[in-house]
């Protein structure tokens, strides 16, 4: 009788985890959605991404710069990921463009520019900004040197054009680092 009950309760408690509501993974509870999907942190920054459906912009222009593979690697890695409004914004033509694959190269360095050899938190960064009396340079596997700010809870970064974009969507934490995402597209100088 007694293993019978000890079986009924463990019955009850593995449905009622099961059920609308009931109990979510350690991933589900630390990530926040980004672009309707769940963000898991035992997944890298690729499984993550193709699911966003504020990213498929990002997704096909690394798929068409051949950096998958990088970024499935071991990391780590911030990455500053670019929603598809974001990519709107640019000039009409210019994201079609760098995606013909005689401008791979222009491709490459345009998304390089949004990746950074560390796996950076919010909290890191605007510790580095503090100590840097306000503004931090953020040097990315690109070449480029970022400059990064923060207004109350909110991270803006300017490129070396002047452009800025914001963090919309900071410490999505993966296997191999972190991405925050951001409503601009960071250019090369």
């Amino acid at each position: 009788m007694k293993l019978l009950s000890l079986v009924s309760v463990a019955t009850i408690v593995t449905l009622a985890g099961c059920s609308t509501g009931g109990m979510k993974s350690a991933d589900e509870n630390t990530n926040p959605m980004v672009g309707g999907a769940p963000m898991f942190a035992s997944k890298n920054i690729i499984e993550n991404a193709v699911n966003s459906k504020d990213h498929t912009t990002l997704v096909a222009a690394v798929k068409a710069a051949g950096l998958v593979e990088t970024l499935q690697g071991p990391g780590p890695f911030t990455v500053f990921a670019p929603t598809n409004s974001a990519f709107d914004k640019l000039p009409e033509g210019a994201v079609a463009n760098l995606l013909k694959p005689e401008n791979k190269a222009a491709l490459t360095k345009v998304l390089a520019c949004h990746v950074v050899k560390a796996d950076a938190l919010s909290g890191a960064i605007k510790t580095m900004i503090d100590d840097d009396k306000g503004k931090h340079p953020v040097p990315t596997i690109g070449g480029c040197t970022l400059m990064a700010t923060y207004m109350g809870d909110k991270i803006m970064l300017e490129d070396e054009n002047g452009r800025v974009a914001n963090v919309t969507i900071a410490d999505v934490q993966q296997s191999n680092g972190v991405i925050h995402v951001i409503d601009t597209v960071l250019l090369p100088k």
